[in-house]
């Protein structure tokens, strides 16, 4: 990958908008292949949106190819545990980097929509958005001890990935919590339904609701 730029201790995808900044930030987090052109191009288009986006490369180089799913399950077990602390230092970064305005919020998809939320609990993030957070049971506890950022998760209705009854515990997590949440799931869509660079996956309709949803949210809480 070129023309990567050094936050923390992570390189990454740096897209800024056009003009004059300081600018709103986002930190674009992958799914368990890796930083792909998804992710980037994800990035770039928040920076057209207005937001200096930055999507960190949490596998150091690392990529699996898309349903190659073995070598993502291992890059995920190798590389999970210090991916939070990694991005706490990405937050960091991008804190002090002369075109932020110091507004930052999160949006992962995938094993990227659990670390998003793993983010907010460590770092004082704006507003975090979960896009089908692989995983995110299995950090609960700490969120609901932890988190304090109004919330955005989306989630398909066919998503075989994420246990039966977890939406709804993430949801009631949140009521508890008291943190302004929005959950919303999507009929007849499954895993990964944003991914518009994979046509098995990808729905169109869900995808450009979600894309609107984001946009608003980040709107009214970063700028």
């Amino acid at each position: 990958m070129a023309d990567l730029t050094q936050l923390g201790s992570l390189q990454g995808h740096l897209a800024k908008p056009e003009g004059k900044g300081p600018f709103p930030a986002v930190i674009v987090i992958q799914e368990w292949w890796g930083l792909d052109a998804q992710t980037q191009s994800i990035a770039d288009r928040f920076a057209k949106e207005g937001y200096l986006a930055f999507a960190p490369d949490l596998y150091h180089g690392e990529l699996a190819q898309p349903g190659d799913g073995e070598t993502a399950s291992k890059l995920v077990q190798k590389y999970a545990p210090g991916a939070p602390g990694e991005l706490a230092a990405v937050f960091d970064a991008l804190k002090a980097h002369p075109d932020c305005s110091g507004r930052i919020g999160s949006v992962g998809f995938c094993f990227g929509g659990r670390m998003s939320l793993s983010l907010s609990a460590l770092r004082p993030v704006d507003a975090v958005c979960t896009f089908y957070g692989g995983g995110m049971q299995n950090i609960f506890d700490q969120l609901r001890a932890k988190l304090k950022a109004p919330v955005l998760g989306l989630f398909g209705d066919a998503d075989v990935s994420i246990p039966a009854g977890t939406v709804e515990e993430f949801d009631r997590l949140l009521d508890d919590v008291g943190v302004e949440h929005e959950v919303i799931m999507y009929p007849n869509s499954g895993h990964a339904f944003f991914r518009d660079s994979d046509p098995k996956v990808y729905k169109p309709e869900a995808a450009k609701d979600a894309w609107e949803r984001v946009k608003k949210f980040f709107a009214k809480r970063l700028k």
